[in-house]
């Protein structure tokens, strides 16, 4: 039997890993190779990683964890989770039965892409989320942003931090007058119209077509498009989750354990805030270090 079972091995899961491997713990990583950003050029914000590939960056990390013999790393979709606390039971996609006193739930979610041609094609390049991955390389220059909901707003303010210069599109959305009145002050253009087709030119730059028939040329689109767990592990689970303006998280203490004792959640899949290898990071080694103190006598 393993101290803990890990399902995701991106940068959540793997952190985890590290942690426990260090105190000597045994774990199985199982993961199936399709982290979320894998779309991206590059990874921004983790210390001594910045500005590299997040898959190899990944890479690294995998390599590093073979020098703890506690740790294995096992390409393995998990298909369904049983038992409880000290004794937990994970069926691989594969047919093996796996056990385990832990689990660290780190499967992460997955971006659902709007039915716009060229939208899924400049995911993570021309379309990004998250200024705080990708906003250095492209500030000061002309921003636009998809309205999504309400808190769409606050992105306005945030991203005065690195650009003078933005364009919000609608795409179809109900922006409330008063909240118009607040960008006409702040000088920002508003552009109505559902968004028909997105056409990618060079790395980042965007030309957004409209079904009005207008374009709109920006050097960067950043979008929010709703996302979703990446399995549904946790719904056989019943574990509780909290709703986000773009879908659903595990509800985790400080602790990162979920609602069910002996099993934690960590990454996307448990962060309200935003998407971030940092805080992936972060929220994984808390898990690890968690789960391990948990199984002390």
């Amino acid at each position: 039997m393993d101290d803990v079972i890990i399902i995701g091995g991106s940068f959540a899961g793997l952190a985890a890993a590290l942690q426990l491997g260090r105190a000597r713990r045994k774990v199985t990583v199982l993961d199936t190779s399709l982290p979320r950003n894998r779309f991206a050029g590059h990874s921004h914000g983790l210390l001594g990683h910045d500005h590299k590939p997040p898959l190899d960056i990944l890479a690294e990390a995998r390599q590093q964890l073979a020098r703890y013999p506690t740790i294995k790393l096992v390409n393995a979709r998990a298909d369904s989770i049983s038992g409880a606390i000290d004794d937990f039971s994970v069926l691989t996609g594969d047919g093996e039965s796996l056990a385990a006193r832990r689990l660290i739930l780190s499967y992460g979610v997955a971006d659902q892409m709007p039915d716009i041609p060229g939208f899924a094609k400049g995911w993570g390049t021309s379309i990004v989320p998250c200024p705080y991955c990708d906003g250095f390389e492209v500030a000061g220059q002309h921003w636009g942003l998809v309205w999504s909901g309400p808190q769409s707003h606050n992105q306005v303010r945030l991203f005065h931090d690195w650009t003078d210069t933005l364009t919000v599109l609608t795409d179809g959305h109900e922006i409330p007058s008063d909240v118009r009145a607040d960008l006409a002050r702040r000088k920002i253009p508003v552009v109505d119209g559902r968004i028909a087709e997105i056409a990618q030119q060079g790395d980042h730059n965007a030309i957004v077509k409209l079904d009005t028939g207008s374009k709109v040329s920006v050097d960067i689109l950043f979008a929010h498009p709703r996302n979703k767990p990446s399995a549904s592990l946790h719904e056989s689970l019943d574990l509780a989750t909290v709703d986000t303006p773009l879908g659903i998280i595990l509800k985790v203490d400080e602790r990162r354990e979920t609602s069910l004792p002996g099993i934690y959640a960590a990454g996307d899949l448990a962060n309200p805030l935003m998407p971030s290898v940092t805080l992936a990071s972060s929220h994984g080694a808390t898990a690890g270090i968690s789960a391990q103190q948990s199984m002390l006598v």
